[in-house]
């Protein structure tokens, strides 16, 4: 645990601490009032109304129509099952700044909607609902069709021969069963989408904001970091809360089943009803997530030549230092760096999470110390995922300005900010494997002399080696899209590609919003590529994701 420990230490509480103490603490002593002021103020009340109930229109619609997803991948065995779930994940992982491309191509102002029938969605909350359902419909496919598909079917229709209506049935078996993961996956979809920053910022335009916008706002635009830091504080106490009943969701989901080989439960579709919530699932993802995607490769291709393709190596003077082109090395680079530390600090805290006693109540021997150990240490793996990645950022050109950690001039600032970001995704890929290894094995290797790195290499490393190449793959697709953090350190000589694609999309002109749509689209075919190769490589129990 120590090295897990040290590193979000370093290199998370102490930038955001950093941050806050620069606002909060200006000239030497601490202005607690300033809490007060900033939560009071009616506009920023308005930002706080506006943050959660978006996102829980945002979770409420997710569940709605991914559900009948989760049900048709968990049961149903179809041709092109497999691609399909790779295809329906890539929106989790791309940039949300590219979401808010691809749905800006599909709603915005000469978007596809605006040339048929002279529909706009941009600047409406609309807009951001349907892209914050695109970007999260895997979550609750994964999550819940995870589970879903390793319940032993039986049960069901045991209740179902002794006379119950087969939704009478569902309700009263599958769906207790299924409360923990629904409840997991909604968790998790609020988190995401109350800590939405590139969706909001695109498509929101002046009209809507989030706090993790204004905070943005505040930081870089108005340079009021004594505000910025309480809705740094406020999002943080929301986020805690968030990840403390989540936390206790999925250590239920984790105990409390008994589950049974997904490759048995699922059969090819049966009846006319089957047949046509397949098609109704199918028709969905290719509204849902092929035709934004399609559209924004369509808008890439909308121009004689391939031109904004080509633009994309010619230095203009005026966005950047060098070509647009070259944030696609950039973002690779880094994501490889990013994802080396992201495997070794997620495998490090996933072996050590898998050595603890799993968090279990009271009454059936859990013990205290234990139970807030196991919380306490998977709570803090999980912060970065809600915590404002634009405070973190910030936090890194305040907090390591001085030696022994002068960063402020080093490329190694944006592989660490996404490392943060892919250590979760590490550890909620590796844990589920390594606490399912036999601890016996373990043990009779260290009798018979074998120190603690050999029987990781020897026994632990031959039993999880698919499963840490999931994780490695997660972690370099999510480092390629992170944004938040990366905006404020990423140098305009060394651009990252989500960072160039809200640059070009700031600046007017036809030429810079193609050149957008090029390099998303380029960022969108490596995301599909990693993800199909993960698909091949993802063993039976690789976790949430």
């Amino acid at each position: 645990m120590a090295g897990p420990v040290a590193f979000f230490a370093v290199f998370f509480a102490w930038p955001v601490a950093a941050i806050v103490a620069r606002g909060l603490k200006p000239d030497g002593a601490w202005q607690l009032g300033r809490i007060a002021d900033v939560v009071t103020r009616s506009d920023l009340r308005n930002v706080l109304w506006f943050t959660t109930w978006q996102a829980l229109a945002s979770t409420a619609l997710t569940l709605l129509v991914a559900l009948p997803g989760a049900y048709v991948f968990a049961r149903l065995d179809f041709p092109g099952k497999r691609v399909l779930r790779a295809v329906v994940t890539v929106p989790f992982v791309l940039p949300t700044v590219v979401v808010g491309t691809a749905f800006l191509a599909l709603v915005g102002r000469g978007g596809l909607l605006d040339d048929l029938w002279g529909v706009r969605l941009d600047t409406t909350v609309w807009a951001i609902l349907l892209a914050h359902v695109f970007f999260n419909y895997a979550v609750v496919v994964r999550t819940v069709g995870g589970l879903w598909s390793g319940l032993d079917p039986r049960q069901e229709e045991a209740a179902r021969m002794l006379g119950a209506a087969p939704l009478t049935a569902w309700r009263t078996v599958t769906l207790p069963a299924l409360a923990p993961a629904v409840a997991a996956a909604a968790l998790m979809v609020f988190l995401f989408t109350f800590t939405s920053f590139g969706v909001v910022q695109i498509l929101g335009g002046p009209t809507f904001a989030t706090l993790e916008v204004e905070i943005y706002r505040q930081t870089s635009q108005i340079f009021d970091l004594s505000t910025a830091a309480v809705l740094t504080l406020v999002q943080f106490a929301a986020v805690a809360a968030v990840l403390a009943v989540h936390a206790w969701t999925v250590r239920r989901r984790e105990t409390a089943l008994r589950l049974v080989d997904a490759s048995l439960t699922a059969r090819r579709p049966r009846g006319a009803g089957q047949w046509a919530l397949l098609a109704g699932v199918l028709a969905t993802v290719v509204a849902l997530v092929l035709l934004p995607l399609g559209v924004l490769v369509q808008r890439s291709l909308d121009a004689p030549g391939l031109r904004y393709y080509r633009a994309l190596t010619h230095e203009d003077g005026g966005t950047f230092l060098v070509a647009p082109i070259a944030a696609v090395g950039n973002s690779l680079r880094y994501a490889v760096v990013a994802t080396a530390i992201a495997v070794l600090i997620g495998s490090l805290a996933a072996a050590a999470l898998s050595r603890l006693p799993p968090a279990r109540p009271r009454s059936a021997g859990g013990t205290p110390v234990a139970d807030r150990i196991v919380r306490g240490f998977d709570a803090l793996l999980m912060l970065p995922l809600g915590v404002s990645a634009v405070t973190v950022g910030f936090g890194f050109l305040i907090a390591l300005d001085a030696p022994p950690l002068d960063l402020r001039q080093s490329w190694i600032l944006v592989p660490l900010a996404q490392a943060l970001v892919g250590v979760p995704f590490v550890v909620r890929t590796m844990l589920p494997v390594l606490r399912a290894v036999d601890g016996r094995l373990r043990e009779a290797a260290a009798v018979l002399g074998a120190s603690p790195w050999r029987v990781w290499r020897e026994v632990d490393l031959p039993l999880v080696r698919r499963a840490l190449l999931v994780a490695a793959g997660f972690a370099f697709a999510v480092s390629l899209g992170e944004f938040g953090a990366t905006v404020f350190i990423a140098r305009p000589d060394n651009p990252t590609l989500p960072v160039a694609v809200a640059r070009l999309l700031g600046r007017p002109g036809d030429l810079n919003y193609g050149q957008a749509m090029a390099l998303s689209t380029i960022l969108m075919v490596v995301c599909a590529v990693a993800l199909l190769v993960l698909e091949r490589l993802r063993p039976h129990r690789t976790g949430e994701f």
